[in-house]
């Protein structure tokens, strides 16, 4: 029982026509939480603080990858590394980026381990770029022109997120703050424009803060369109396929090989999406389904909550927010 817009070759309708919005938020909520959290997993460097945080990722040798803000909002004028990898047991073990961002915000590891992170603002001739690093560090690739906002085929204004395909496509997330864009911009392998769509609204194809990005193993491509409290479903060559909004205010997105989907909800709240809580839900990439919740342990709704997500082979969960260190989070059966 949820609602889903669908639209395919001349079919529209409503999935569960009748189901109101706030039964949807009910049953998103009321699901089991088959897991138990560990909030202090991760540590930093003596010293170091928490910042910001928006994404999370893993590579081949199951390190946790996060995106900080250098102790704060911004890494503009900061000493530190942004970009972190944890061990499995939750320490550092390497760093990079010091000096190259001003907001990082997404992250992507594609099949060789290459990380790719955008910079959602500018300022200072950098920023607004979406920029590849090899597994040892190097910058070897760089989309969007630096500290120039646009929306043409070479510049970004707020780029949020990024995946890579399995044949080596980019999908990048474009629009963040008020006055930035809202569309998906997708380049070849070797940072070739090949095609955007999208712009503000609230209409099937349209967005407001095209947040995080996850592709299925059918390779459709997942959009959480967070000002409009939905995940859209789209093909790789952008046409819109359905739109969720069972998974609440999404900010963050994971889809594992066996096609479960982990949605992180840091929004919701009395006035964002009223009726969803904040937390992680967890359920079917196939069907929409709604099978967990692991609720946000902060009642305060003013508190950062989770906007990362991110599983490893074992199947544990990590988290990650705006001042929330990275958590993990193990099922209950283990």
């Amino acid at each position: 029982m949820f609602h889903v817009v669908r639209v395919g070759l001349a079919v529209v309708g409503l999935m569960m026509i009748g189901v109101s919005g706030e039964r949807v938020a009910a049953q998103s909520n009321l699901v089991p939480n088959p897991y138990h959290s560990i909030l202090d997993w991760a540590k930093l460097p003596q010293g170091r603080i928490w910042g910001q945080m928006a994404a999370l990722n893993i590579d081949s040798h199951g390190n946790i990858w996060a995106v900080e803000r250098c102790g704060g909002t911004t890494c503009n004028g900061r000493p530190e590394a942004p970009v972190l990898a944890f061990s499995p047991l939750g320490d550092v073990v390497k760093s990079l980026g010091v000096g190259v961002f001003v907001f990082p915000h997404g992250i992507a590891i594609d099949d060789e381990d290459n990380l790719w992170i955008t910079d959602g603002r500018a300022t200072d001739g950098k920023g607004h770029q979406v920029i590849k690093f090899s597994p040892n560090g190097e910058i070897v690739m760089r989309l969007g022109t630096a500290g120039v906002a646009g929306e043409g085929p070479d510049t970004f204004n707020g780029p949020s997120a990024v995946i890579v395909a399995a044949n080596g496509d980019i999908f990048v997330g474009d629009g963040h703050d008020a006055g930035t864009n809202a569309r998906v911009v997708k380049f070849s392998k070797d940072g070739t424009f090949i095609k955007a769509w999208g712009q503000k609204g609230v209409g099937p194809g349209q967005f407001s803060t095209p947040h995080s990005l996850a592709l299925d193993s059918r390779g459709r491509l997942f959009v959480g369109d967070r000002g409009n409290n939905r995940i859209q479903l789209f093909t790789q060559d952008g046409m819109f396929l359905e739109e969720w909004t069972q998974f609440g205010r999404p900010s963050g997105i994971w889809i594992d090989s066996n096609d479960v989907i982990y949605v992180a909800d840091s929004q919701s709240n009395i006035l964002l999406n009223t009726g969803f809580g904040r937390g992680l839900r967890i359920g079917s990439a196939k069907d929409g389904s709604v099978t967990a919740f692991i609720p946000h342990p902060n009642p305060d709704p003013a508190s950062p909550a989770a906007e990362g997500v991110v599983i490893d082979s074992a199947g544990n969960v990590y988290t990650a927010g705006n001042d929330e260190p990275v958590a993990k989070h193990v099922p209950i059966d283990r």
